[in-house]
């Protein structure tokens, strides 16, 4: 009994090994997509958003989706749609529409999926 389980437990291995060995020799293709989030009632106020992801040769994602935001005003890399307002804001009116804005994405369902497939997204 011993010995089947083991030559079963080798044959697993050896199966697993094989799988990792195609994979590392399949040819991956970055993806990537930069799209905008903007207020509906007012849309020149705008958050871009960026997903980086690799999909194989039959278009199965082989690296899970990076996303990220960019700062409004230096470009640079943020991790959350309120990120992108930190050391910069517009006084009155125009900070609580950043503030709107920052919200809505933050509580906007299916947000990977819109930044992986989308160009523009109302909210």
């Amino acid at each position: 009994m011993s010995a089947v389980l083991t030559t079963e437990k080798k044959e697993a291995e050896v199966k697993k090994q094989l799988e990792k060995e195609e994979e590392e020799e399949e040819d991956y293709h970055p993806m990537r997509n930069e799209m905008i989030f903007f207020l509906r009632e007012a849309p020149e106020y705008q958050i871009s958003a960026v997903a980086e992801w690799a999909e194989n040769s039959r278009g199965d994602i082989v690296r899970e989706p990076d996303t990220y935001f960019l700062h409004v005003t230096t470009g640079q890399r943020c991790e959350s749609a309120w990120d992108c307002l930190d050391g910069w804001s517009e006084p009155g009116e125009g900070q609580e529409k950043w503030d709107t804005l920052s919200e809505r994405i933050e509580n906007l369902d299916g947000m990977e999926e819109y930044i992986c497939d989308e160009k523009r997204v109302e909210v």
